[in-house]
């Protein structure tokens, strides 16, 4: 694979065409996207979210960027959290799921405090130290130049700030042919029945298998002048939460 391409899913593609295939997958799942993430993961996304929000550990007036943020789970929380003097803001590449987002967050009566936006990750349009948090959940692997999201992440943190990154990872070996024989029958399956769209789900196994490995992400985070990084793995490794620092 030659610089010009990249992965989508098991297949190589032109760099400039991964955002249009990317865009046709959510597009497709946005209405269905949060009863599917409750099926796939039988309900564990939810406490994978709380691990990452506690983690987080947003104050009253902080301000926070849930990125690739979809239908809002996160950011939902944080806005409570950072109070009247605080700001959060909502933020994906996709219309569709932030459509679903907004939808959602009104029928939650969130705070004012909550902005939404559709950007690319790649290229952030904030101010340098902005952010006193920014998280990713189960975005960055659709994101087709990773180490330049994560330089466009860190300089858009304020000194002190905290990046945090939910993402499917390497699972224990022992996992692995439970893990496989789930993901490339069972997850598809789902995606058909009930998503009406087994080719999504059959991309979103084959991402996360192209997806850098625990050691692998925390290297490219420090690369990027992130410091203090570490992970920790949850549900054996199949999740695992990222952490880096701006200082």
């Amino acid at each position: 694979m030659d610089n010009k391409e990249t992965h989508f899913g098991y297949k190589t593609v032109p760099k400039e065409k991964k955002a249009d295939y990317v865009k046709d997958v959510f597009d497709s799942v946005s209405n269905r996207y949060d009863l599917m993430n409750d099926l796939m993961s039988m309900g564990m996304h939810r406490l994978w979210k709380k691990f990452t929000i506690e983690r987080a550990s947003a104050k009253y007036g902080h301000k926070v960027l849930d990125l690739a943020g979809g239908t809002g789970d996160l950011a939902k929380i944080f806005s409570s959290q950072v109070g009247d003097d605080g700001q959060v803001i909502l933020a994906d590449i996709n219309f569709s799921m932030l459509n679903e987002g907004r939808a959602r967050l009104i029928n939650y009566g969130v705070s004012n405090n909550l902005s939404i936006v559709q950007l690319d990750g790649e290229n952030l349009s904030f101010n340098e130290n902005t952010f006193d948090i920014v998280t990713i959940a189960f975005g960055l692997r659709n994101i087709t130049d990773k180490q330049r999201a994560l330089k466009s992440i860190y300089r858009t943190l304020k000194p002190g700030g905290k990046l945090l990154i939910l993402e499917f990872s390497k699972p224990m070996n022992i996992l692995k042919p439970t893990y496989d024989l789930y993901s490339f029958k069972v997850l598809p399956f789902l995606g058909k029945l009930v998503a009406k769209d087994e080719d999504s789900y059959k991309y979103l196994a084959e991402s996360i298998r192209v997806h850098p490995d625990q050691k692998t992400l925390m290297t490219m985070m420090e690369k990027a002048k992130f410091e203090r990084c570490g992970y920790t793995n949850l549900t054996g490794g199949i999740v695992a939460l990222h952490e880096g620092y701006k200082f």
